[in-house]
C-alpha cells in the first residue's frame, strides 16, 4: 500500500494522479484538514507533523510513504528519512528534474507557500546543478487557505494571483514551478495570467512519474493487493468545502474519512 499525507486536501493531485499511473496499487491517503496551512508554522511544528502523520500511516499498513506537500517536502524529508526504514519520495526532486528537462533560458520561477519560499530548496536544488540558473521565488500564502474554501474560480482569486504573478512576469521566466500540491487547481487560472510561453511543472503530476518509475524498479517495496485495490482518503477534519474540492479533483464522490 502507498501512503501519501498533505497538509490538506491538495495532495489529493498527487493521488489522483497516481490512481491514474499506478492503478493496480491501493492508497492510504491523509490530509490534515485540522492544521493546514503548514506554510505559515515553524519548521519545527512542521517536522512534528510530518512525522505524526507518517506514523498514522504505516500503522495503518503502509509500506512506502509519499510527502504530497511542497513544505513538509522541503523541511521534513530528511528528518523522515532518519526516523523511518521505508522509502520516502518527496514532490521537490521529480519537479526539479522536470525543470532542467523543460526549461530554454535557465530562467525559472518558483511559487509556493512561505515556509517553502523560505528554505529555499528550489533554488539550492537547482543551482546546485545548474549553478548558472537565474530562480525567482514567490511566496504566495493566500492561495492554499482560498483552494482549501473551494474558492479556485472567484474574482478575488483571480486578483490574488495576478499580484503574486507580476514580479515573475517582469523576471522573464519560461518555467513556473507550481511549488505546492494546492496550486495545480489553479492551472487553468495561472497559465493566462503568467503567460502562454511559459511552460507551468505541476510538482503533483511529476511525482506520480517519479513513484511510477520507482515502483517499476524497485516492484518489491509496495505490495499488490492480492483482491481489489482499495483507495482510503482520511482527513483531520471534514467540511462541505474539503468534500466538494476532492470530488472536483477526483471527477467523482470520494468518501473522506474523518481521523
Amino acid at each position: 500500500m502507498i501512503g501519501i499525507f498533505d497538509s490538506g486536501i491538495g495532495g489529493m493531485t498527487v493521488a489522483r494522479a497516481v490512481e491514474q499511473l499506478l492503478p493496480e496499487y491501493s492508497i492510504l491517503y491523509l490530509g490534515d484538514i485540522a492544521r493546514t496551512p503548514y506554510g505559515t508554522k515553524s519548521p519545527e511544528t512542521i517536522i512534528d507533523y510530518s512525522l505524526r502523520n507518517t506514523e498514522f500511516l504505516l500503522e495503518k499498513g503502509s509500506e512506502m510513504i509519499v510527502i504530497a506537500c511542497n513544505t513538509a517536502s522541503s523541511v521534513a524529508t530528511e528528518r523522515l528519512r532518519q526516523e523511518f526504514k521505508v522509502p520516502i519520495v518527496e514532490v521537490i526532486t521529480p519537479a526539479v528534474q522536470e525543470v532542467i528537462a523543460r526549461t530554454r533560458t535557465g530562467r525559472i520561477g518558483v511559487i509556493g507557500t512561505r515556509a517553502t519560499i523560505r528554505s529555499n530548496i528550489y533554488e539550492k536544488t537547482l543551482n546546485s546543478l545548474h549553478p548558472d540558473y537565474k530562480v525567482y521565488s514567490e511566496a504566495c500564502p493566500l492561495l492554499v487557505p482560498l483552494v482549501e474554501e473551494g474558492w479556485m474560480n472567484k474574482r478575488e482569486t483571480k486578483m490574488i494571483l495576478r499580484r503574486y504573478l507580476h514580479p515573475l512576469i517582469n523576471k522573464q521566466i519560461d518555467t513556473l514551478v507550481l511549488g505546492c500540491t494546492h496550486y495545480p487547481l489553479l492551472k487553468e487560472l495561472i497559465q493566462p495570467r503568467i503567460g502562454r510561453r511559459v511552460t507551468l511543472v505541476d510538482s503533483s503530476i511529476e511525482t506520480a512519474r517519479y513513484l511510477e518509475k520507482f515502483l517499476r524498479e524497485n516492484p518489491q517495496v509496495v505490495s499488490r493487493p492480492a483482491g481489489e485495490v482499495t483507495h482510503t482518503y482520511y482527513v483531520t477534519d471534514l467540511t462541505d468545502s474539503a468534500q466538494q474540492v476532492a470530488t472536483h479533483i477526483f471527477k467523482r464522490n470520494v468518501e473522506l474519512k474523518l481521523v
